[in-house]
Protein backbone atom coordinates (compact mmCIF):
# COMPACT_ATOMS: atom_id res chain seq x y z
CA UNK A 1 0.00 0.00 0.00
CA UNK A 2 3.23 2.22 1.44
CA UNK A 3 4.82 1.41 -2.47
CA UNK A 4 1.30 2.04 -4.24
CA UNK A 5 0.73 5.52 -2.46
CA UNK A 6 4.73 6.49 -3.37
CA UNK A 7 4.31 5.17 -7.23
CA UNK A 8 1.22 7.56 -7.24
CA UNK A 9 2.93 10.51 -5.86
CA UNK A 10 5.89 10.26 -8.33
CA UNK A 11 3.80 9.85 -10.81
CA UNK A 12 1.94 13.22 -10.07
CA UNK A 13 4.92 15.32 -9.33
CA UNK A 14 6.51 13.77 -12.61
CA UNK A 15 2.79 14.68 -14.73
CA UNK A 16 2.98 18.29 -13.07
CA UNK A 17 6.62 18.78 -14.04
CA UNK A 18 5.70 17.94 -17.31
CA UNK A 19 3.07 20.11 -17.31
CA UNK A 20 5.20 22.76 -16.47
CA UNK A 21 7.41 22.38 -18.80
CA UNK A 22 4.75 22.16 -21.34
CA UNK A 23 3.45 25.33 -20.40
CA UNK A 24 6.42 26.99 -20.30
CA UNK A 25 7.04 25.93 -24.02
CA UNK A 26 3.98 27.35 -25.14
CA UNK A 27 4.37 30.00 -23.20
CA UNK A 28 7.85 31.06 -24.98
CA UNK A 29 5.92 30.10 -28.58
CA UNK A 30 3.55 32.52 -27.71
CA UNK A 31 5.51 35.27 -26.25
CA UNK A 32 8.72 35.24 -28.93
CA UNK A 33 6.83 33.27 -32.81
CA UNK A 34 3.80 35.51 -32.58
CA UNK A 35 5.26 38.67 -31.12
CA UNK A 36 7.71 38.61 -34.03
CA UNK A 37 5.31 37.96 -36.64
CA UNK A 38 3.02 41.03 -35.41
CA UNK A 39 6.39 43.18 -34.96
CA UNK A 40 7.21 42.53 -38.68
CA UNK A 41 6.08 45.76 -40.69
CA UNK A 42 6.61 45.31 -44.36
CA UNK A 43 7.89 48.27 -45.65
CA UNK A 44 7.52 49.04 -49.85
CA UNK A 45 11.12 49.99 -50.46
CA UNK A 46 11.56 52.75 -53.75
CA UNK A 47 13.83 54.77 -55.41
CA UNK A 48 13.02 56.95 -58.23
CA UNK A 49 13.56 54.89 -60.97
CA UNK A 50 11.43 52.40 -59.98
CA UNK A 51 9.15 54.40 -58.81
CA UNK A 52 8.34 55.96 -62.32
CA UNK A 53 8.44 52.56 -63.99
CA UNK A 54 5.62 51.48 -61.37
CA UNK A 55 4.05 54.95 -62.34
CA UNK A 56 4.43 54.02 -65.99
CA UNK A 57 3.00 50.32 -65.76
CA UNK A 58 -0.30 51.02 -63.31
CA UNK A 59 -1.27 54.56 -62.47
CA UNK A 60 -4.19 56.09 -63.59
CA UNK A 61 -2.50 58.48 -66.00
CA UNK A 62 -1.03 55.71 -67.88
CA UNK A 63 -4.20 53.98 -68.29
CA UNK A 64 -5.66 56.80 -69.15
CA UNK A 65 -2.79 57.43 -72.03
CA UNK A 66 -3.21 53.59 -72.85
CA UNK A 67 -7.26 54.08 -73.71
CA UNK A 68 -6.28 57.53 -75.31
CA UNK A 69 -4.06 55.77 -77.71
CA UNK A 70 -5.67 52.62 -78.35
CA UNK A 71 -8.83 55.01 -79.01
CA UNK A 72 -6.82 56.71 -81.67
CA UNK A 73 -5.32 53.27 -83.11
CA UNK A 74 -9.19 52.53 -83.98
CA UNK A 75 -9.93 55.20 -85.59
CA UNK A 76 -6.98 55.12 -87.52
CA UNK A 77 -8.18 51.28 -88.50
CA UNK A 78 -11.40 52.88 -89.44
CA UNK A 79 -9.87 55.22 -91.72
CA UNK A 80 -7.48 53.02 -93.65
CA UNK A 81 -10.70 50.86 -93.76
CA UNK A 82 -11.78 53.23 -96.42
CA UNK A 83 -9.97 52.43 -99.00
CA UNK A 84 -10.90 48.86 -99.83
CA UNK A 85 -13.59 47.24 -101.52
CA UNK A 86 -16.67 46.83 -98.92
CA UNK A 87 -18.60 43.97 -99.64
CA UNK A 88 -22.56 44.00 -98.31
CA UNK A 89 -25.48 42.03 -98.16
CA UNK A 90 -28.94 43.31 -97.73
CA UNK A 91 -32.30 42.10 -98.14
CA UNK A 92 -36.11 42.66 -97.06
CA UNK A 93 -37.37 39.03 -96.27
CA UNK A 94 -40.54 39.86 -96.69
CA UNK A 95 -42.70 43.65 -96.90
CA UNK A 96 -46.04 42.76 -96.64
CA UNK A 97 -48.67 45.12 -98.04
CA UNK A 98 -52.62 45.36 -97.20
CA UNK A 99 -54.04 49.00 -98.14
CA UNK A 100 -55.78 50.93 -100.34
CA UNK A 101 -53.66 53.38 -102.60
CA UNK A 102 -54.25 56.20 -105.23
CA UNK A 103 -53.96 55.46 -108.69
CA UNK A 104 -53.87 57.82 -111.82
CA UNK A 105 -55.89 56.12 -114.78
CA UNK A 106 -54.64 56.69 -118.53
CA UNK A 107 -57.42 59.81 -118.71
CA UNK A 108 -55.21 61.40 -115.88
CA UNK A 109 -58.08 61.20 -113.10
CA UNK A 110 -57.54 59.70 -109.43
CA UNK A 111 -58.90 56.22 -107.93
CA UNK A 112 -58.10 54.42 -105.41
CA UNK A 113 -57.67 50.33 -105.74
CA UNK A 114 -56.86 47.76 -102.51
CA UNK A 115 -53.79 46.52 -103.12
CA UNK A 116 -52.62 43.11 -100.99
CA UNK A 117 -48.99 41.85 -102.05
CA UNK A 118 -45.93 40.98 -100.48
CA UNK A 119 -41.84 42.02 -101.26
CA UNK A 120 -39.01 40.30 -100.71
CA UNK A 121 -35.39 40.99 -102.09
CA UNK A 122 -31.85 40.60 -101.64
CA UNK A 123 -28.62 42.76 -102.77
CA UNK A 124 -25.21 41.78 -102.74
CA UNK A 125 -22.86 44.85 -103.17
CA UNK A 126 -19.13 45.59 -103.87
CA UNK A 127 -18.44 49.07 -103.88
CA UNK A 128 -14.64 50.69 -103.85
CA UNK A 129 -13.56 54.11 -103.59
CA UNK A 130 -10.79 55.32 -105.41
CA UNK A 131 -9.68 58.49 -103.46
CA UNK A 132 -7.23 60.20 -106.24
CA UNK A 133 -10.79 61.15 -107.92
CA UNK A 134 -13.11 60.89 -105.72
CA UNK A 135 -15.38 58.59 -107.59
CA UNK A 136 -17.42 55.71 -106.09
CA UNK A 137 -17.33 52.27 -108.14
CA UNK A 138 -19.86 49.57 -107.58
CA UNK A 139 -20.98 46.11 -108.44
CA UNK A 140 -24.11 44.94 -107.28
CA UNK A 141 -26.24 41.78 -107.85
CA UNK A 142 -30.35 41.43 -106.54
CA UNK A 143 -33.20 39.36 -106.98
CA UNK A 144 -36.53 40.48 -106.33
CA UNK A 145 -40.03 38.06 -105.77
CA UNK A 146 -43.52 39.77 -106.04
CA UNK A 147 -46.14 37.98 -104.62
CA UNK A 148 -49.78 39.65 -105.49
CA UNK A 149 -52.35 37.58 -103.31
CA UNK A 150 -55.35 39.42 -105.15
CA UNK A 151 -53.77 37.89 -108.82
CA UNK A 152 -56.13 34.59 -109.83
CA UNK A 153 -52.82 33.27 -112.13
CA UNK A 154 -49.10 34.13 -111.99
CA UNK A 155 -49.42 35.10 -108.34
CA UNK A 156 -45.72 35.46 -108.39
CA UNK A 157 -43.03 37.00 -110.44
CA UNK A 158 -39.16 36.89 -110.21
CA UNK A 159 -36.99 40.07 -111.01
CA UNK A 160 -33.32 39.49 -111.50
CA UNK A 161 -30.80 42.25 -111.88
CA UNK A 162 -27.31 39.58 -112.30
CA UNK A 163 -24.89 42.14 -112.76
CA UNK A 164 -24.68 45.71 -112.68
CA UNK A 165 -21.65 48.42 -112.78
CA UNK A 166 -22.21 51.78 -112.07
CA UNK A 167 -19.25 54.66 -111.99
CA UNK A 168 -19.96 58.35 -109.90
CA UNK A 169 -17.58 60.51 -110.48
CA UNK A 170 -17.53 63.84 -109.84
CA UNK A 171 -15.87 66.91 -111.28
CA UNK A 172 -14.06 69.99 -110.07
CA UNK A 173 -15.41 69.47 -106.42
CA UNK A 174 -13.82 68.84 -103.11
CA UNK A 175 -12.09 65.20 -102.83
CA UNK A 176 -12.21 64.74 -99.17
CA UNK A 177 -10.68 61.30 -99.61
CA UNK A 178 -7.62 62.55 -101.09
CA UNK A 179 -7.09 65.20 -98.50
CA UNK A 180 -7.71 62.91 -95.63
CA UNK A 181 -5.13 60.89 -97.17
CA UNK A 182 -2.83 63.40 -96.56
CA UNK A 183 -4.26 64.27 -92.87
CA UNK A 184 -5.17 61.22 -90.58
CA UNK A 185 -1.76 59.87 -91.35
CA UNK A 186 -0.45 62.48 -89.38
CA UNK A 187 -2.92 62.58 -87.04
CA UNK A 188 -2.19 58.79 -86.18
CA UNK A 189 1.21 60.20 -85.39
CA UNK A 190 0.93 62.59 -83.46
CA UNK A 191 -1.33 59.78 -81.18
CA UNK A 192 1.44 58.13 -80.24
CA UNK A 193 3.93 61.31 -79.89
CA UNK A 194 1.69 62.05 -77.21
CA UNK A 195 1.61 58.80 -75.70
CA UNK A 196 5.41 59.00 -75.38
CA UNK A 197 4.76 62.67 -74.19
CA UNK A 198 2.46 61.38 -71.90
CA UNK A 199 4.85 59.02 -70.55
CA UNK A 200 7.55 61.45 -69.89
CA UNK A 201 4.94 63.62 -68.31
CA UNK A 202 4.21 60.89 -65.77
CA UNK A 203 7.43 60.32 -65.31
CA UNK A 204 8.15 64.31 -64.01
CA UNK A 205 4.79 64.40 -62.05
CA UNK A 206 5.91 60.99 -60.44
CA UNK A 207 9.27 62.80 -59.78
CA UNK A 208 7.47 65.97 -58.11
CA UNK A 209 5.46 63.14 -55.80
CA UNK A 210 8.27 61.81 -55.12
CA UNK A 211 10.84 64.29 -53.51
CA UNK A 212 7.69 66.23 -52.26
CA UNK A 213 7.21 62.76 -50.08
CA UNK A 214 11.21 62.42 -49.53
CA UNK A 215 11.86 66.10 -48.39
CA UNK A 216 8.90 65.59 -45.87
CA UNK A 217 10.80 62.28 -45.00
CA UNK A 218 13.86 64.04 -44.30
CA UNK A 219 12.02 66.76 -42.62
CA UNK A 220 10.64 64.13 -40.04
CA UNK A 221 14.33 62.84 -39.84
CA UNK A 222 15.42 66.15 -38.80
CA UNK A 223 12.84 66.83 -36.50
CA UNK A 224 13.38 63.49 -34.64
CA UNK A 225 17.63 64.03 -34.10
CA UNK A 226 16.11 67.82 -33.05
CA UNK A 227 13.92 66.26 -30.43
CA UNK A 228 16.42 63.85 -29.24
CA UNK A 229 19.60 67.07 -29.50
CA UNK A 230 17.27 69.12 -27.61
CA UNK A 231 16.31 66.64 -25.01
CA UNK A 232 19.92 66.17 -24.53
CA UNK A 233 20.82 69.70 -24.17
CA UNK A 234 18.11 70.26 -22.64
CA UNK A 235 19.18 68.14 -19.27
CA UNK A 236 22.64 69.32 -19.78
CA UNK A 237 21.42 72.90 -19.30
CA UNK A 238 19.41 72.34 -16.34
CA UNK A 239 22.31 70.56 -14.82
CA UNK A 240 24.53 73.22 -15.20
CA UNK A 241 21.58 75.63 -14.32
CA UNK A 242 21.45 73.88 -10.71
CA UNK A 243 25.26 74.09 -10.51
CA UNK A 244 25.03 77.92 -11.38
CA UNK A 245 26.67 77.66 -14.72
CA UNK A 246 24.37 79.45 -16.60
CA UNK A 247 21.51 81.54 -16.22
CA UNK A 248 17.52 81.00 -16.13
CA UNK A 249 16.88 83.04 -19.50
CA UNK A 250 19.47 80.08 -21.21
CA UNK A 251 17.28 77.42 -19.30
CA UNK A 252 13.98 78.58 -20.50
CA UNK A 253 15.43 78.60 -24.50
CA UNK A 254 16.88 75.24 -24.59
CA UNK A 255 13.23 74.59 -23.03
CA UNK A 256 11.42 76.68 -25.76
CA UNK A 257 14.02 75.21 -28.48
CA UNK A 258 12.70 71.34 -27.38
CA UNK A 259 8.72 72.30 -27.63
CA UNK A 260 9.23 73.68 -31.08
CA UNK A 261 11.18 70.28 -31.87
CA UNK A 262 8.18 68.52 -30.32
CA UNK A 263 5.75 70.62 -32.52
CA UNK A 264 7.54 70.43 -35.56
CA UNK A 265 8.08 66.44 -34.97
CA UNK A 266 4.16 66.34 -35.03
CA UNK A 267 3.69 68.44 -37.99
CA UNK A 268 6.46 66.30 -40.00
CA UNK A 269 4.73 63.13 -39.53
CA UNK A 270 1.11 64.30 -40.60
CA UNK A 271 3.21 65.83 -43.85
CA UNK A 272 4.73 62.48 -44.12
CA UNK A 273 1.22 60.47 -43.85
CA UNK A 274 -0.36 63.05 -46.21
CA UNK A 275 2.19 62.70 -48.97
CA UNK A 276 2.45 59.10 -48.96
CA UNK A 277 -1.10 58.92 -49.40
CA UNK A 278 -0.64 61.22 -52.59
CA UNK A 279 2.09 59.04 -54.10
CA UNK A 280 0.13 56.09 -53.52
CA UNK A 281 -2.76 57.27 -55.05
CA UNK A 282 -0.63 58.66 -58.39
CA UNK A 283 0.89 55.38 -58.46
CA UNK A 284 -2.14 53.35 -58.22
CA UNK A 285 -1.02 51.43 -54.93
CA UNK A 286 -3.63 50.26 -52.91
CA UNK A 287 -2.13 48.52 -49.86
CA UNK A 288 -1.64 49.98 -46.50
CA UNK A 289 2.03 49.46 -46.33
CA UNK A 290 4.44 52.28 -45.56
CA UNK A 291 6.73 53.30 -48.13
CA UNK A 292 10.45 54.53 -47.48
CA UNK A 293 12.13 56.20 -50.18
CA UNK A 294 15.84 56.11 -51.51
CA UNK A 295 17.10 59.90 -52.75
CA UNK A 296 18.93 59.10 -55.51
CA UNK A 297 23.08 58.94 -55.25
CA UNK A 298 24.06 58.37 -58.70
CA UNK A 299 23.70 61.37 -61.26
CA UNK A 300 23.73 60.63 -65.24
CA UNK A 301 26.73 62.34 -66.12
CA UNK A 302 26.12 63.19 -69.91
CA UNK A 303 26.39 66.12 -71.68
CA UNK A 304 23.12 67.61 -73.86
CA UNK A 305 24.36 70.11 -76.51
CA UNK A 306 21.38 72.19 -78.04
CA UNK A 307 21.99 71.36 -81.66
CA UNK A 308 21.71 67.88 -80.81
CA UNK A 309 18.68 68.70 -78.44
CA UNK A 310 16.93 70.52 -81.07
CA UNK A 311 17.49 68.39 -84.07
CA UNK A 312 16.20 65.24 -81.65
CA UNK A 313 13.00 67.47 -80.65
CA UNK A 314 12.74 68.45 -84.01
CA UNK A 315 12.35 64.78 -85.27
CA UNK A 316 10.05 63.45 -82.29
CA UNK A 317 7.97 65.51 -80.96
CA UNK A 318 4.37 66.26 -81.64
CA UNK A 319 4.34 69.37 -82.18
CA UNK A 320 5.97 69.11 -85.28
CA UNK A 321 3.76 66.80 -86.69
CA UNK A 322 1.20 69.36 -85.44
CA UNK A 323 2.73 71.99 -87.66
CA UNK A 324 2.57 70.17 -90.80
CA UNK A 325 -1.27 69.07 -89.82
CA UNK A 326 -2.29 72.49 -88.77
CA UNK A 327 -0.79 73.45 -92.36
CA UNK A 328 -2.85 70.70 -94.49
CA UNK A 329 -5.58 71.68 -92.94
CA UNK A 330 -5.53 75.02 -93.88
CA UNK A 331 -4.84 74.12 -97.09
CA UNK A 332 -7.80 71.51 -97.09
CA UNK A 333 -10.26 74.39 -95.80
CA UNK A 334 -9.23 76.54 -98.84
CA UNK A 335 -9.78 73.44 -101.18
CA UNK A 336 -13.05 72.55 -99.65
CA UNK A 337 -14.25 76.46 -99.70
CA UNK A 338 -12.71 76.44 -103.53
CA UNK A 339 -14.77 72.91 -104.34
CA UNK A 340 -18.18 74.16 -102.73
CA UNK A 341 -18.67 77.03 -104.29
CA UNK A 342 -17.39 77.23 -108.00
CA UNK A 343 -18.81 75.19 -111.29
CA UNK A 344 -19.21 71.53 -110.51
CA UNK A 345 -20.14 68.69 -112.25
CA UNK A 346 -20.38 65.15 -111.68
CA UNK A 347 -21.26 61.59 -113.92
CA UNK A 348 -23.32 58.57 -113.09
CA UNK A 349 -23.18 55.80 -115.36
CA UNK A 350 -24.09 52.22 -114.54
CA UNK A 351 -24.29 48.88 -117.00
CA UNK A 352 -26.19 45.95 -116.55
CA UNK A 353 -28.45 43.01 -116.95
CA UNK A 354 -31.44 42.26 -115.76
CA UNK A 355 -34.72 39.63 -116.22
CA UNK A 356 -38.09 38.91 -114.90
CA UNK A 357 -39.87 35.33 -115.07
CA UNK A 358 -42.30 33.69 -113.33
CA UNK A 359 -39.64 31.28 -111.82
CA UNK A 360 -36.43 31.75 -109.94
CA UNK A 361 -34.04 30.22 -112.32
CA UNK A 362 -35.91 31.23 -115.24
CA UNK A 363 -35.24 34.71 -114.17
CA UNK A 364 -31.56 34.41 -114.82
CA UNK A 365 -31.90 33.09 -118.37
CA UNK A 366 -31.14 35.40 -121.79
CA UNK A 367 -31.10 39.01 -119.62
CA UNK A 368 -32.05 42.27 -120.82
CA UNK A 369 -29.26 45.23 -121.38
CA UNK A 370 -29.94 48.02 -118.63
CA UNK A 371 -27.95 51.28 -118.85
CA UNK A 372 -28.06 54.93 -117.48
CA UNK A 373 -26.27 57.76 -118.02
CA UNK A 374 -26.33 61.24 -116.19
CA UNK A 375 -23.88 64.30 -116.77
CA UNK A 376 -25.00 66.82 -114.26
CA UNK A 377 -23.04 70.23 -113.19
CA UNK A 378 -24.23 73.15 -110.85
CA UNK A 379 -22.63 76.93 -111.80
CA UNK A 380 -23.37 79.60 -109.42
CA UNK A 381 -24.38 82.92 -111.31
CA UNK A 382 -25.89 85.25 -108.96
CA UNK A 383 -24.38 84.81 -105.67
CA UNK A 384 -24.27 88.05 -103.84
CA UNK A 385 -20.26 87.83 -103.41
CA UNK A 386 -20.87 84.24 -101.55
CA UNK A 387 -18.32 82.45 -103.19
CA UNK A 388 -15.85 85.35 -102.59
CA UNK A 389 -16.17 85.93 -98.87
CA UNK A 390 -15.81 82.04 -98.32
CA UNK A 391 -12.69 81.60 -100.06
CA UNK A 392 -11.74 85.15 -99.02
CA UNK A 393 -12.39 83.43 -95.05
CA UNK A 394 -10.54 80.36 -96.02
CA UNK A 395 -7.33 82.03 -97.29
CA UNK A 396 -7.28 84.61 -94.50
CA UNK A 397 -7.63 81.70 -91.97
CA UNK A 398 -5.04 79.79 -93.81
CA UNK A 399 -2.37 82.98 -93.48
CA UNK A 400 -3.40 83.05 -90.13
CA UNK A 401 -2.88 79.12 -89.50
CA UNK A 402 0.81 80.06 -91.03
CA UNK A 403 1.60 83.14 -89.37
CA UNK A 404 0.79 81.20 -85.81
CA UNK A 405 2.44 78.17 -86.83
CA UNK A 406 6.00 80.14 -87.61
CA UNK A 407 5.70 81.95 -84.31
CA UNK A 408 4.91 78.73 -82.45
CA UNK A 409 8.13 77.12 -84.17
CA UNK A 410 9.75 80.17 -82.80
CA UNK A 411 8.55 79.43 -79.25
CA UNK A 412 9.43 75.72 -79.84
CA UNK A 413 13.33 76.15 -80.90
CA UNK A 414 13.51 79.28 -77.66
CA UNK A 415 11.72 76.30 -75.28
CA UNK A 416 14.37 73.89 -75.94
CA UNK A 417 17.13 76.07 -76.16
CA UNK A 418 16.11 77.74 -72.45
CA UNK A 419 15.76 74.07 -70.92
CA UNK A 420 18.82 72.66 -71.85
CA UNK A 421 20.51 75.92 -70.36
CA UNK A 422 18.44 75.77 -67.11
CA UNK A 423 19.44 71.71 -67.08
CA UNK A 424 23.34 72.56 -66.94
CA UNK A 425 22.95 75.52 -64.56
CA UNK A 426 21.03 72.91 -62.26
CA UNK A 427 23.38 69.73 -62.58
CA UNK A 428 25.96 72.95 -60.56
CA UNK A 429 23.69 74.01 -58.30
CA UNK A 430 22.96 70.60 -57.02
CA UNK A 431 26.60 69.71 -56.81
CA UNK A 432 27.09 72.38 -54.72
CA UNK A 433 23.77 72.49 -52.27
CA UNK A 434 25.53 68.57 -51.53
CA UNK A 435 28.70 69.78 -50.18
CA UNK A 436 26.76 72.33 -48.84
CA UNK A 437 25.01 70.14 -47.09
CA UNK A 438 28.20 68.20 -45.80
CA UNK A 439 29.71 71.55 -44.37
CA UNK A 440 26.74 72.38 -42.31
CA UNK A 441 26.08 69.13 -41.06
CA UNK A 442 30.08 68.99 -39.87
CA UNK A 443 29.81 72.26 -38.77
CA UNK A 444 27.02 71.77 -36.63
CA UNK A 445 28.74 68.54 -35.08
CA UNK A 446 31.51 71.02 -34.16
CA UNK A 447 29.64 73.57 -32.88
CA UNK A 448 27.68 71.13 -30.41
CA UNK A 449 30.58 70.26 -28.96
CA UNK A 450 31.69 73.19 -28.74
CA UNK A 451 28.49 74.04 -26.44
CA UNK A 452 28.50 71.17 -24.52
CA UNK A 453 32.52 71.80 -23.81
CA UNK A 454 30.89 75.23 -22.17
CA UNK A 455 32.81 77.30 -25.22
CA UNK A 456 30.04 78.71 -27.14
CA UNK A 457 26.45 80.38 -25.95
CA UNK A 458 22.83 78.68 -27.20
CA UNK A 459 22.47 81.65 -30.07
CA UNK A 460 25.53 79.89 -31.79
CA UNK A 461 24.16 76.50 -31.74
CA UNK A 462 20.71 77.33 -32.45
CA UNK A 463 22.66 78.91 -35.68
CA UNK A 464 24.02 75.65 -36.53
CA UNK A 465 20.97 73.87 -36.07
CA UNK A 466 19.23 76.36 -38.78
CA UNK A 467 21.88 75.76 -41.19
CA UNK A 468 22.09 72.33 -41.09
CA UNK A 469 18.49 72.11 -41.02
CA UNK A 470 17.65 74.58 -44.28
CA UNK A 471 21.08 72.98 -46.07
CA UNK A 472 19.71 68.98 -46.03
CA UNK A 473 16.39 70.44 -47.65
CA UNK A 474 18.10 72.73 -49.95
CA UNK A 475 20.14 69.43 -51.28
CA UNK A 476 17.18 67.53 -51.86
CA UNK A 477 15.22 70.33 -53.26
CA UNK A 478 17.87 70.70 -55.47
CA UNK A 479 17.84 66.86 -56.15
CA UNK A 480 14.07 67.87 -56.47
CA UNK A 481 14.80 70.54 -59.39
CA UNK A 482 17.49 68.63 -61.23
CA UNK A 483 15.94 65.44 -62.01
CA UNK A 484 12.32 67.56 -62.41
CA UNK A 485 14.64 69.07 -65.21
CA UNK A 486 15.99 65.59 -65.89
CA UNK A 487 12.82 63.93 -66.85
CA UNK A 488 11.03 67.71 -69.13
CA UNK A 489 14.03 67.24 -71.09
CA UNK A 490 13.18 64.20 -72.21
CA UNK A 491 9.26 64.78 -72.69
CA UNK A 492 10.88 68.38 -74.63
CA UNK A 493 12.96 66.16 -76.98
CA UNK A 494 11.80 62.34 -76.29
CA UNK A 495 15.03 61.52 -76.74
CA UNK A 496 17.41 59.70 -73.68
CA UNK A 497 20.29 61.94 -73.74
CA UNK A 498 22.28 59.27 -71.38
CA UNK A 499 22.07 56.13 -73.85
CA UNK A 500 21.53 58.20 -76.32
CA UNK A 501 18.13 56.45 -77.80
CA UNK A 502 14.99 58.43 -78.56
CA UNK A 503 12.72 57.28 -76.38
CA UNK A 504 9.53 56.63 -79.43
CA UNK A 505 8.87 52.85 -79.88
CA UNK A 506 6.84 51.48 -82.83
CA UNK A 507 3.49 50.46 -81.98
Amino acid sequence: MKLNQYTVLTNTKSIRRSFSVITLLLLFIHLYRPAAAQDVVLTRVLTLPAAVALAQEQSPSFRYASVLLENKQWQYRTYRSNFFPQLNLSGVLPEYNKTIEPRLTDNGSLIFINTHNANSSLQLSLQQEVWFTGATISINSQIKRIDDFQADVNRTRYSSVPATITLNQPFFGYNYRAWERKVAPLRYQEAKRDYWEAMEDIAKATTDHFFNLLLSQKSYEIAEKNVANSDTLYKVALARFEQNKIRENELLQMELTLLNARQNLEQAALDVESNTLKLKVYLGITDDEPISLVPPQEIPDFDVDEKVALAEAHKNRQQIIGFKRELLEADMRMAQAKGQTGFRADLYASFGLTQQALEIDEAYLDPSQQQRFRLGFNLPVVDWDRTASQIGTAKANQSLVRANVEQQRINFDQEIYLNVKRFKVLRKQMIGAKRADEIAEKRYSITKSSYLSGEIDIISLNVATEERDQATRSYISALWSFWSAYYNLRRLTLYDFEHHVPLILDS
